[in-house]
């Protein structure tokens, strides 16, 4: 009887080492990986973006068919970084950049839809523009190029490229770039309406209008 009991105990300790074995190995085992994104596709961001949805506009009739706006209230899309195009349609659509008319429009796609759109205006040639205020000129160049050195403010080259191109992934493209949607960002980052970048809020906060409108002139003729 007492030879059972050994064997018995012998029996539970060996079934309660393995599942505790087993619930170890359970809990240590690497959780599932989340799937990568789907490889952005242009050719499907070309017919979303050149789309007309029911009840609403294209994205094409304010940026044009190659993302080169030809309204000067709207930014030129071509040749930004798809990376920025692509944050910019998710703060819309979270709302935390507003707009009321890119609100309604970026909700309406998918996180596939905007990244192929990023993609497909970023493949775009940007269309050069020009500097039209010679009075402003110098000013511009130099809050462009040297910042404002008793206030502060950091040259735009410094994060934008001497020659506007920006850094991918990092910083916009602001070379060509529509004067009258320049000053209207900067702006709206002075004015703390939009939010969506503390880096440029600080930066815009220390801006006055003359300045804000000289360097919007002279960054669209850079190129």
């Amino acid at each position: 009887m007492k030879l059972f009991a050994n064997i018995l105990l012998a029996a539970l300790v060996g079934i309660a080492s393995s599942a505790s074995f087993a619930a170890d190995e359970h809990a240590a085992a690497p959780s599932a990986a989340a799937p990568a994104p789907a490889k952005p596709d242009p050719a499907k961001g070309d017919a979303v973006f050149n789309a007309t949805p029911a009840n609403s506009q294209s994205c094409a009739s304010c940026h044009n068919a190659d993302g080169n706006s030809a309204i000067a209230a709207n930014p030129k899309l071509a040749q930004q970084h798809p990376e920025y195009i692509l944050k910019q349609l998710q703060d819309f659509k979270s709302g935390k950049r507003k707009s009321a008319i890119m609100k309604p429009l970026a909700s309406a796609l998918s996180e596939e839809d905007m990244r192929n759109i990023a993609w497909f205006v970023g493949s775009k040639k940007v269309k050069p523009g020009f500097s039209k205020d010679k009075d402003t000129i110098a000013l511009g160049e130099k809050i462009y190029r040297g910042g404002i050195g008793e206030r502060q403010v950091p040259a735009c080259a410094g994060c934008h490229s001497p020659n506007g191109a920006g850094i991918p992934a990092q910083y916009p493209r602001l070379g060509g770039q529509n004067a009258d949607y320049t000053v209207a960002q900067l702006t709206a980052f002075r004015d703390n309406v939009r939010l969506n970048s503390v880096p440029m809020t600080g930066v815009a906060a220390k801006l006055n209008d003359r300045e804000i409108k000289a360097v919007a002139d002279y960054i669209a003729g850079l190129r």
